[in-house]
C-alpha cells in the first residue's frame, strides 16, 4: 500500500486532497494485531502540509472509489518556486526549477517547471516577470513572451480566461504516468522500480512473440522500410498492479492502398447468439485473448530507433515483424489471423454477420462471437473449444469460463433460472463519470428520460461555452452506449438530444443531465432471456385472396445457401409505431420498432424519419415499412444462422387504417406519396411471411421507443420489459385478449 493514493474526504470549503501512503503504524498489541484489517496507514500531501490516519478497510474503499477516469485539474496560480535545483538534490524531478501550483480543487502540488511550461507557458512567463526570475537559466525561455507589454497582457488575460489544463492521471490511487520519463520519475520519488517493471514486462513479451528483428546498434534499415516511433501507454489495475503496453505511431505512416477494416461483431448479433445458446441449451463462455495483435505478422514494411526504454538496446535498429499495436493493418492482420485459426476448427463464417463464427454439431450448431479479442462461446463444450484455442493453436487466454462480464455488460441468472444482460455497472461507472463531471450525483428523482412531449428544438436558452459543450457531447456519447447494451428506454431521448451536440444549449444540458437522473433511478433494468414462445393463437388469421391483387402468388425470399435449419424454432414478433411531428421545426416524425425472439427482446431502432408527413397516415406507413424491412434482414440474418424459423411474423401496430391499408387486399392507397411503403408492407403480407395486427396505443410497447413518454402511461409495458420478472406473454394475455 505504500505509494498508494486517494482523495481525501471534502474539507468546510468543500476542497478535496490527494494523500499519498507513506507508512503503516504499529499494529495493535493484541490478539487483533495479526488482522491485516486492523492496520492503520499514515498518508500526507506533497508537501506535508496534510495529514491523515486512514484504516485499511477504508482505505480499500477510497481506491476502490477512484476507478480509474482520469482527473482533469485546472492550475489556479502559481504561489512559489524552488531552484535552481541539481540532479543530486532530493526535490529534483527532472527540471532544474520547481513550482509550488494551486489546483482549482484546493489542492498544492510541487511540480517541475517543464510540465508546466508545456501546459501553458503565459503563466510561467507572468510569474517569472513578477518574480524577477526571467534572466535565469530555466526561466529565459519565457522571456520573448514579456517583450511586447500589450501583447503579453493580453496574453496574460487569455490564460485567466481559458485556465490551461494540465492533465495528472489517477487510477485506484495510483498516478498514471505520460511517457517513459516520467513513468522513471514516478518510481524515484516512491522508491520502487513498478513502472519499470512494467516496461521490462512488456518488453518480454514483445521478445516471446518475436515482434522485432535486431539490426544492431546504428545499422542502416532495408530499403523501403519506413522510420516510426513507439511510445509506451500506462494504466493500473485494481489490485494495484502497473501495466505498461508498448504502442506504434502508426499514425504517422501513410494510409495503405490495401483496406484496414477490421470488423466486430454487432451488439445484436450478440444477443442473438446468447438467445440461440439459452433455446438450445448451450453454454455460455467468454475469454480474452492476451497480446492479440501480436499474434498475427505485420505487412508493413517499418522500423524503429530503440528508445531509453529499451534498456541496452538503446540505438538499435529494430524491425517490425508482428502486428504491433497502433499500426494501421493490425487490426485487420488479427481478424486475418483469427479467422485461420477459426476454419482450422471447423468453423465457418456467418454471411450476415462476418464476425460470427457457427459449427454443425449435428442436431444444434455452436457459435463463437469475436469482438477483437473478446470471445463469447455458445457449446455445450466450451472448455474443449477454449483448450484448443491455447494448446493447440498457441492462444494465451484471460478471463476464461462461464460468461460474467462481457462488452460493458453483466451477465447472470435470475431466481427462475433466465439468462439476464445487466448494464448496470456501466451506468454505475457513467454516474462516477457525472460526479466527477460536474461535482455532484445526478438527481435521482426522474421517472421519465424526458418530460412527455417535450420538445428541446424549441429551447432558446444561452449557448454552452466549448467546455460545457464537450460535457455534454461526453454525456450524450455515454448514454448512446447504454442504449445499445440494453436500455432501450432512454432510445429516443437520445435520439433527440443528439441532434444539438454540435451546439447545445443550457437547457439541452439539462436535459441530458436528467437522462442520467433518470438512469441513476431506473438503474436495475435488465434484458431477459425468455425463450419459450407466447401462445398467439388469440390472432386467427382472416384469409384473403392475394393471388388476384397485383402482387400475385408471391412468396417470402428464402437463401438458397443458407445453412440447414437446426435446433428449436424460433417465432419473430415486431412492434411499431410512428410520432407525428416529433419535431416541430422540421415537422418531422419519429419512427420506433421493437422486435422480439419469441419473449426476448432483441433489435430496437427509435429514429427521425426521412420525409416529411403531413398526417399520422403517412407517418405510421413509413414507419411500418421501415419494420417490415427490419424484419427482412433479421430473417435473413437468422437464416444465415441455421435458425429454424415460424413461417409468420407478428407485426403489430396501432393505427387501424394502416393496419387495414396493409392487410386487404382490395384497400387503396389514401395518399399517394406514401406509394412505396404502402407496397413494400402489403407485398410482405401477401407472401403470408407478414401478419399485421392492431392494437390499442396505450399498450404498444413501441411507444416507448417513438415518444417523450409520461411513466404513468408507460410503466406498465417498461415493467414487463426490463424490470418484470415474470412472462412477458402475461403482457399480450393481459392486455390483448380482449
Amino acid at each position: 500500500m505504500i505509494g498508494r493514493s486517494y482523495l481525501s474526504a471534502p474539507g468546510e470549503d468543500g476542497t478535496r486532497t490527494r494523500l499519498h501512503i507513506i507508512e503503516a503504524l504499529d499494529r495493535h498489541a493484541n490478539e487483533s494485531a495479526h488482522d491485516k484489517h486492523m492496520i492503520k496507514f499514515r498518508a500526507a500531501n506533497t508537501d506535508q502540509t496534510v495529514e491523515d490516519i486512514i484504516t485499511y478497510n477504508d482505505l480499500l474503499d477510497r481506491i476502490e472509489a477512484d476507478d480509474g477516469e482520469d482527473d482533469v485539474w485546472r492550475f489556479d496560480t502559481i504561489l512559489q518556486h524552488q531552484g535552481p535545483l541539481t540532479r543530486s538534490h532530493p526535490d529534483y524531478k527532472g527540471s532544474r526549477w520547481n513550482i509550488l501550483i494551486k489546483w482549482e480543487n484546493g489542492e498544492q502540488s510541487w511540480e517541475p517547471l517543464g510540465i508546466i511550461a508545456k501546459s501553458d507557458p503565459v503563466s510561467c512567463a507572468v510569474y517569472g516577470k513578477t518574480n524577477n526570475l526571467l534572466g535565469q537559466s530555466g526561466w529565459k525561455q519565457f522571456a520573448p513572451l514579456a517583450k511586447r507589454q500589450k501583447k503579453f497582457v493580453r496574453m496574460a488575460n487569455q490564460a485567466k480566461l481559458f485556465a490551461y489544463r494540465l492533465k495528472i492521471s489517477y487510477k485506484f490511487g495510483v498516478r498514471i504516468p505520460q511517457n517513459h520519463k516520467e513513468a522513471m520519475d514516478l518510481d524515484k520519488a516512491n522508491g520502487n522500480e513498478l513502472w519499470k517493471n512494467a516496461e521490462e514486462l512488456e518488453l518480454a513479451q514483445i521478445d516471446d512473440y518475436k515482434v522485432f528483428e535486431d539490426l544492431g546498434r546504428g545499422a542502416k534499415a532495408p530499403e523501403g522500410y519506413r522510420k516510426i516511433g513507439v511510445h509506451f501507454v500506462y494504466d493500473c489495475k485494481q489490485d494495484g498492479r502497473r501495466k505498461a503496453r508498448l504502442v506504434a505511431d502508426g499514425h504517422k505512416t501513410p494510409v495503405p492502398l490495401e483496406s484496414v477494416y477490421s470488423g466486430v461483431v454487432s451488439l445484436r448479433g450478440l444477443r442473438i447468439v446468447l438467445f440461440l445458446a439459452e433455446l438450445n441449451n448451450l453454454d455460455l463462455w467468454s475469454t480474452d485473448i492476451g497480446n492479440a495483435y501480436l499474434e498475427a505478422k505485420t505487412r508493413e514494411k517499418l522500423y524503429i530507433i530503440a528508445g531509453p526504454e529499451f534498456g541496452d538496446r538503446a540505438g538499435h535498429t529494430l524491425i517490425v515483424q508482428r502486428a504491433l499495436y497502433g499500426l494501421r493493418l493490425s487490426g485487420k492482420m488479427w481478424g486475418e489471423r483469427s479467422s485461420d485459426v477459426f476454419r482450422a476448427m471447423g468453423f465457418v463464417q456467418s454471411r450476415t454477420q462476418d464476425d460470427i463464427w457457427m459449427r454443425d454439431m449435428g442436431d444444434h450448431y455452436e457459435y463463437i462471437a469475436r469482438y477483437v479479442d473478446d470471445l463469447a462461446i455458445a457449446s455445450r463444450n466450451p472448455k474443449a473449444l477454449t483448450d484448443a484455442l491455447q494448446h493447440e493453436h498457441g492462444f494465451k487466454l484471460k478471463g476464461t469460463g462461464p460468461l460474467g462480464y462481457h462488452l460493458g455488460c453483466g451477465f447472470g441468472r435470475d431466481e427462475d433460472g433466465v439468462l439476464t444482460m445487466s448494464p448496470k455497472l456501466y451506468i454505475d461507472r457513467m454516474i462516477d463519470n457525472y460526479e466527477r463531471m460536474f461535482g455532484c450525483k445526478p438527481r435521482a428523482t426522474y421517472s421519465s428520460p424526458l418530460e412527455g412531449g417535450d420538445h428541446p428544438e424549441l429551447d432558446t436558452s444561452e449557448e454552452l461555452d466549448e467546455e460545457d459543450t464537450k460535457k455534454y457531447q461526453g454525456l450524450i456519447g455515454a448514454i448512446q452506449w447504454a442504449v445499445s447494451i440494453g436500455r432501450l428506454d432512454v432510445a429516443t431521448a437520445v435520439m433527440t438530444m443528439s441532434r444539438f451536440r454540435a451546439n447545445p444549449r443550457k437547457g439541452h444540458m439539462e436535459r441530458a443531465r436528467r437522462i442520467v437522473g433518470y438512469l441513476s433511478k431506473m438503474r436495475h433494468a435488465i434484458i431477459r432471456f425468455r425463450t419459450s414462445k407466447p401462445d398467439m393463437s388469440m390472432f386467427p388469421r382472416e384469409t384473403y385472396g392475394w393471388e388476384y391483387s397485383v402482387y400475385g402468388n408471391v412468396d417470402e425470399m428464402i437463401p438458397t445457401d443458407a445453412p440447414e435449419p437446426k435446433g428449436e424454432s424460433t417465432l419473430m414478433i415486431t412492434y411499431v409505431d410512428a410520432n407525428l411531428m416529433h419535431d416541430v421545426l422540421t415537422g418531422r416524425s419519429a419512427t420506433g420498432v421493437l422486435h422480439f425472439l419469441n419473449q426476448t427482446p432483441i433489435d430496437w431502432f427509435s429514429k427521425k424519419q426521412s420525409t416529411v408527413e403531413t398526417a399520422t397516415y403517412g407517418s405510421e406507413f413509413v414507419a411500418a415499412r421501415t419494420a417490415t424491412e427490419q424484419i427482412l434482414d433479421l430473417r435473413f440474418t437468422l437464416r444465415y444462422l441455421g435458425v429454424p424459423l415460424e413461417n409468420e411474423v407478428y407485426m403489430f401496430g396501432d393505427n387501424e387504417s394502416v393496419v387495414k391499408s396493409a392487410s386487404i387486399p382490395h384497400s387503396k392507397i389514401h395518399k399517394r406519396h406514401v406509394l412505396l411503403s404502402f407496397h413494400r408492407v402489403r407485398e410482405a403480407i401477401a407472401s403470408k411471411m407478414l401478419r399485421f395486427i392492431h392494437i390499442k396505443g396505450i399498450i404498444n410497447p413501441a411507444d416507448i421507443l417513438s415518444k417523450h413518454w409520461r411513466y404513468s402511461s408507460i410503466w406498465p409495458m417498461l415493467q414487463a420489459l426490463l424490470f418484470w420478472k415474470g412472462d412477458t406473454a402475461r403482457l399480450i394475455d393481459s392486455q390483448l385478449g380482449e
